[in-house]
């Protein structure tokens, strides 16, 4: 798996905020087959960081209605990934 398709997206949700201000706590969504100790590389390559803790957790996706069809949306995984003290990523979220 290349580093680069392993971190999807930032999460940036109101809880997310306050994790990353406090804790110094960033939240990503990942592969779903992406492993602890991937998505840990991933982090540390491209943003040149040093990661202290990686937790993950993987949702269910719900079920979708449009109409008469339904469905379900796609099965996710988080990451929320603390990093050394005085390490920083720089995600531009105040628009």
């Amino acid at each position: 798996m290349e580093i680069r398709n392993i971190i999807k997206k930032p999460l940036i949700t109101e809880k997310s905020s306050v994790a990353k201000e406090k804790e110094g706590k960033y939240t990503f969504v990942v592969d779903k087959d992406a492993n602890k100790y991937q998505i840990k590389q991933a982090v540390e390559t491209m943003f040149n960081v040093k990661v202290k803790s990686v937790h993950t957790a993987i949702f269910a996706g719900k079920a979708k209605r449009m109409g008469r069809s339904e469905g379900y949306k796609s099965d996710w995984k988080k990451a929320i990934i603390k990093l050394q003290k005085g390490q920083e990523i720089s995600i531009v979220d105040e628009a």
